[in-house]
């Protein structure tokens, strides 16, 4: 996890050189990545959704420690775990890491630490209104009224209420009914009720808290009502389950056909003009591995009738990190060969790689096949599989296995689909007797 804050562009202490708790330090490295994350329109880009799941993976470990249930690292690292799954959309999550602070019953140590507005990812323009307002407020007082008391930090909530708030937020996106204004006396529910009698109850609200609280109450009363399923508030009978990881594994196979596709633009730039070179064989890639088989194919099809007649191409190296955007054909077929020739991946990297071409053909086979296309289509695919083996030279044998396997796997699909009318076929479209190579 430090080594993946790293790349994305902070960096964490060490844990062996702090003397802080283990849950402070946890959350330490949650703030610091959450401050990298761009709240510009980029803000849904791959590194920053890493972030935020790198967050998320640090305040989980935060929770997990022994001394998090006893000091007011408990209901932070809550508060902006329900941040942060507000932003990514997962707002049962979200509820119920709330519901974890609103039922704490010692929120002595709190006042110590608050949430930081702007901390948050920006997902909510009222929110953001919030934060304008309170920094405006500020300067009204320390410029045009001419006060000169310390200057405070304004863009801050109290972490009760902000839990009430991204609460009814939540339940705004979910549960949200539009009713005429007549009802609107009658249609407060529990959780707008605990949230008025927390803030008329504290002694001195901070200015955010005051400020987020007039915006919701406008829009609670003039927008949308909350309808009360019970009495009592449902709260989880556990803790919200661990981060789900397969969430940010998949981020980093993004990011990591985004920077491939980007290698292979700068490889198109500075050798496009002695080369075939197409820039998207990655990303057809990752869109066969995602089940985007209509993208895959019409990517994969551009490619082949661009390098179909190329001299030079790029090669395609099987790496081991790249078995989780392969499938199982082609990586059963590397281990056959590496079965073989134990040694041939350090010997001779042609009897280990594949070219674009390769590729580009294996994936337009496999989703024709997929997607049901017709027999005319494959057998079109079968004479460029012909066209491409007899352009790869014999030392050139995993492209070749390649080829050779769906090249047998389109034949089995034309002859299965054939077999009761081959005689009504063009002569120019009948399915081949053999794979003829």
């Amino acid at each position: 996890m430090d080594v993946l804050a790293a790349l994305v562009g902070q960096s964490v202490s060490p844990r062996r050189y702090s003397s802080r708790r283990s849950s402070e330090l946890l959350l330490n490295k949650a703030v610091s990545l959450m401050k990298t994350v761009d709240d510009r329109p980029k803000l849904r880009s791959t590194v920053n959704l890493i972030a935020i799941e790198l967050s998320k993976a640090y305040l989980h470990r935060a929770l997990s420690c022994e001394d998090s249930d006893t000091d007011s690292i408990y209901c932070l690292a809550n508060v902006y775990l329900a941040g942060l799954y507000y932003t990514t959309g997962q707002y049962q999550t979200a509820i119920d890491h709330c519901t974890l602070v609103t039922r704490s019953q010692d929120h002595s140590q709190c006042s110590s630490h608050v949430v930081q507005g702007e901390l948050l990812p920006k997902t909510d323009d009222d929110f953001d209104v919030v934060l304008g307002l309170a920094v405006f407020y500020q300067h009204v007082r320390l410029a045009a009224l001419n006060q000169q008391q310390q200057k405070q930090h304004v863009t801050v909530f109290t972490t009760e209420l902000f839990a009430h708030y991204l609460h009814i937020k939540c339940l705004s996106v979910t549960k949200c009914q539009q009713l005429s204004d007549t009802t609107n006396s009658q249609s407060s529910t529990y959780e707008v009720q605990s949230y008025v009698k927390y803030i008329t109850e504290m002694q001195q609200p901070l200015i955010a808290d005051v400020l987020l609280w007039k915006l919701l109450n406008g829009f609670s009363g003039h927008k949308c009502v909350y309808k009360q399923q019970s009495g009592r508030r449902q709260y989880p009978t556990k803790r919200p389950s661990e981060l789900n990881t397969s969430d940010l594994v998949e981020l980093l196979q993004k990011s990591g056909v985004e920077h491939l596709t980007i290698f292979r633009q700068l490889e198109a730039r500075d050798f496009g003009s002695v080369a075939a070179i197409v820039t998207t064989d990655f990303v057809a890639l990752y869109a066969y591995k995602r089940g985007d088989y209509q993208q895959c194919l019409r990517l994969s099809t551009q490619n082949v009738h661009t390098l179909l007649n190329a001299v030079y191409m790029p090669r395609i190296p099987t790496f081991p990190e790249f078995i989780h955007l392969l499938d199982d054909d082609i990586v059963s077929l590397t281990a056959l060969t590496l079965l073989v020739n134990h040694g041939c991946r350090y010997t001779d990297s042609s009897y280990v790689d594949a070219t674009q071409l390769t590729l580009s053909l294996y994936l337009m086979t496999q989703c024709q096949l997929k997607l049901r296309h017709s027999v005319m289509s494959l057998a079109q695919t079968l004479d460029c599989i012909k066209v491409a083996h007899r352009r790869h030279a014999v030392h050139l044998t995993l492209n070749r296995l390649i080829l050779k396997m769906i090249a047998r796997k389109a034949l089995t699909y034309v002859k299965t689909q054939t077999t009761s009318c081959a005689a009504r076929w063009p002569p120019q479209y009948a399915p081949p007797r053999d794979l003829d190579f």
